[in-house]
């Protein structure tokens, strides 16, 4: 699989902090990252990208808690929200006036949810709609320390608040409602941050030494392996080897699922690298039965919902998915897309508030379908029409290239891209 596509913002970012150089193997390729090193570059962070053994991988090289500059330009996410709302929580706390913005799908994405705690420690940053939504403007200065609640359940928001706490003046503490991605933590950990996580509480205190560059090779990412876990178990005929897949337990909610629903699915290999557990994994043919997807686990696999609800089609009985009301405000309003795509090739969904119902069994057939311009529907998709009678167009399909630019090719699906 490619790299991890969250812990390689994360390891790009951190590193920029730390004093001293770094290489990053099996970077993410996808143009989600490359906005991340973009934006780093043109605050002063001397970023080489390399190849090691035939993946994209980075050498960073350091510029200190102080060492970054303002930049002569606004700095462009793209269709990045992790890019947009991490740098928001780093830059506030910098000497200088940074302008962040994004393509016409990022500026429709909230941004009140990262920058009203960020207001909460005194920076001075301020969006359009009323602090809502992106182009985000900030006036970087002096933070202090919160005591926060997180709004809802956010690796964003809370990764964004970590790297202001690095800078402020006293502690901050970060109570989660429910436990998110933990990357940011794993990764300053092991780099020096006096950072201590207990259940769903998070502890910091502000940096008092440089931060100890780390070198590290990214797992594959779990998010992009989704795609091959549910093909490899809804069709009819296939056995899957994933080698060296992240398998950190705040992602795994995929996997969890699908053994819920009978997949035969192991984990080989199992170990640690740079603080990260991965392990091979292997998926087979299964026969898949419907499940209840909410609470606690939605935040494990919210990434992986519209492959799941792909699963679901070819399940036996029904599979609901509730407590998801944060697909609305993805790429795509994921609930309606999902519903409305795959009820094209036949799937029989009841689209909730939160959610929705998926009746299984029934048949799919190909025929043409929208992307709306969402790389994971787009992907999803694709699976789908694995399993489904006659040929499947998939339209917009080349935006598969902001998380993952192989995935046509590894899937040997023959894809022809046009400007349509």
């Amino acid at each position: 699989m490619p790299g991890d596509k969250s812990i390689s913002h994360r390891a790009v970012i951190l590193n920029s902090l730390a004093k001293g150089k770094a290489a990053i193997d099996n970077y993410a390729p996808g143009k989600d990252c490359l906005a991340t090193i973009t934006c780093l570059r043109a605050l002063g962070v001397t970023v080489h990208a390399t190849r090691v053994q035939d993946s994209p991988s980075a050498l960073i090289s350091g510029t200190g808690e102080t060492g970054l500059q303002e930049a002569r330009n606004v700095l462009n996410a793209r269709n990045s929200a992790t890019t947009l709302r991490l740098l928001c929580g780093l830059l506030t706390s910098q000497p200088f006036l940074s302008v962040i913005t994004g393509d016409a799908s990022l500026r429709k994405r909230p941004m009140d949810r990262v920058i009203a705690p960020l207001q909460l420690m005194g920076a001075d940053i301020s969006g359009r709609g009323g602090d809502c939504l992106a182009p985000v403007v900030i006036k970087g200065g002096k933070l202090r320390g919160v005591d926060l609640t997180l709004p809802v359940p956010s690796a964003q928001i809370k990764s964004a608040v970590i790297l202001a706490g690095l800078f402020a003046s006293t502690n901050t503490m970060i109570r989660q409602p429910v436990a998110t991605r933990d990357h940011t933590e794993r990764l300053l950990t092991s780099m020096g941050a006096q950072l201590e996580a207990r259940g769903n509480t998070i502890s910091l205190a502000p940096l008092c030494s440089p931060l100890t560059p780390v070198s590290l090779r990214i797992p594959g990412d779990i998010s992009s392996a989704a795609y091959f876990l549910v093909a490899g178990a809804i069709h009819r005929d296939a056995r899957i080897v994933i080698r060296d897949c992240g398998i950190n337990p705040t992602r795994t909610g995929i996997i969890d699922t699908l053994l819920d629903m009978g997949a035969r699915l192991e984990f080989h290999n199992e170990r640690m690298e740079a603080g990260e557990p991965l392990a091979d994994i292997v998926v087979e043919s299964s026969e898949l039965r419907g499940v209840e997807i909410s609470g606690d686990m939605i935040p494990r696999l919210i990434d992986e919902i519209p492959v799941l609800a792909v699963a679901g089609c070819v399940a036996t009985g029904k599979t609901i998915i509730r407590n998801a009301e944060e697909l609305t405000v993805k790429e795509s309003n994921r609930i309606a897309t999902v519903a409305r795509e795959l009820s094209r090739m036949g799937a029989r969904i009841e689209p909730l508030p939160d959610g929705m119902i998926i009746y299984g069994g029934t048949a799919l057939s190909g025929t043409e379908v929208d992307s709306h311009l969402d790389h994971r529907l787009a992907m999803s998709l694709a699976v789908a029409s694995l399993v489904a009678r006659g040929e499947t167009i998939i339209k917009d399909a080349h935006v598969a290239q902001i998380s993952y630019p192989a995935f046509w090719q590894d899937m040997g699906i023959t894809a022809g891209f046009s400007d349509s």
